[in-house]
């Protein structure tokens, strides 16, 4: 695709070629589980249809998303590889589950009933994963009830039990204490299941930080997630991390210049008064395409001409402010880095994240639906 910006000044790059690259890091160390790419909330900002895509090419078995609408649109796509959805989904979907072809997570009798009816109606049997939870005290079947929730879904000829998982709260913390106590409590489960005589082909714990630090979590599945995009899952997993790259850039181009006098401010609020003349570069960006607004004030700094440049004012809707200081020579239809690499300077997702005390995972998601993507 053409890597001008006809459309706008003002766009994310993602190179598929790192997810890809990403994905085949990840499958080397984790042996023989299967890898499932999470493409959940548009792949983290980075477009579920193109990452998908590159997901599978590298060597992924199968998708997982958080609801009914993200696995249709993979679907109308021409995707053909099981999609998992990551928790049970309200029954009025049993029908377009069924007929999407997608693989729903059980937690409940009734979720499970009601599946079975659409499957059923259908003429089908459809695979389901059931959900345990051993610790998170998010979504899925209490530990002590998950046999009999397997045996309930056994008494259907609809519903084949494909997959039986759970979920860490605290993987990006490996020495947490919570982590093996939540591996047991699965394992635990997992020897229920067999000693019923239920032994699911798919078997699965680990989400990025787990399957990077944690083996005995890998089983014969791993969900990939914020890894596949090159991000951390945490810094305390930052050493298992060694050789992942980020796929998205975000970059634009300065829409106007003005030197601005000294004692004067720039944006809403005027908050911070320039201590001398300055050239102020205004680039078309702002907070409804994922710039937080909090970003003024951290010390954050965009790249232009491959130097780190201070936000002037507030940040707007659909616009900031750029101080450039004494610095003349930058003009309209120049390249800002926000996210990316300009030169030898670099500034991260993660960068941002520790600037706004929030996660990576936040801020790629938060990446606005108007943005156009250009994929690499």
């Amino acid at each position: 695709m053409s890597t001008d910006f006809s459309t706008r000044w003002a766009r994310a790059e993602v190179h598929t070629g790192l997810i890809q690259h990403n994905v085949a890091i990840v499958k080397e160390r984790i042996g023989s589980a299967q890898i499932w790419a999470v493409v959940k909330a548009n792949a983290y900002g980075h477009g579920s249809i193109p990452v998908a895509q590159a997901a599978l090419a590298a060597g992924a078995t199968g998708l997982c998303v958080a609801v009914v609408d993200e696995g249709v649109v993979l679907r109308r796509a021409g995707i053909t590889a099981p999609i998992l959805l990551l928790s049970e989904q309200p029954a009025s979907l049993a029908e377009l589950i069924v007929g999407y072809e997608l693989t729903p997570t059980v937690s409940t009798t009734r979720g499970a009933a009601v599946l079975a009816t659409a499957a059923a109606t259908a003429d089908k049997v459809v695979n389901v994963h059931i959900k345990v939870d051993t610790g998170m005290h998010r979504v899925g079947v209490s530990a002590n009830e998950a046999v009999s929730l397997a045996q309930f879904v056994k008494s259907y000829e609809s519903l084949s039990i494909e997959g039986l998982y759970t979920h860490f709260a605290v993987a990006d913390t490996p020495s947490h204490p919570a982590n093996a106590t939540q591996l047991t409590a699965f394992n635990e489960v997992v020897d229920a299941f067999t000693k019923a005589g239920i032994q699911p082909p798919l078997i699965h714990a680990a989400n990025s930080a787990a399957a990077l630090s944690n083996a005995d979590s890998r089983f014969s599945m791993v969900r990939l997630g914020i890894a596949m995009y090159g991000l951390l899952p945490g810094p305390g997993v930052s050493e298992f991390c060694a050789g992942l790259i980020p796929a998205m850039s975000i970059k634009a181009k300065v829409s106007a210049v003005r030197w601005v006098d000294a004692g004067e401010a720039v944006s809403y609020g005027l908050h911070r008064p320039l201590e001398k003349s300055s050239l102020i570069a205004t680039i078309p960006i702002g907070y409804a395409d994922g710039v937080p607004r909090a970003l003024f004030g951290t010390g954050f700094k965009v790249l232009i001409h491959g130097v780190p440049r201070d936000i002037a004012g507030t940040v707007t809707m659909d616009q900031i402010m750029i101080d450039c200081g004494n610095d003349s020579s930058i003009t309209v239809g120049d390249e800002v880095v926000l996210i990316g690499r300009q030169g030898d300077e670099v500034v991260t997702v993660d960068q941002w994240a520790a600037a706004l005390g929030t996660i990576g995972y936040e801020i790629a998601c938060g990446i606005g639906a108007r943005m156009y993507r250009n994929y690499l």
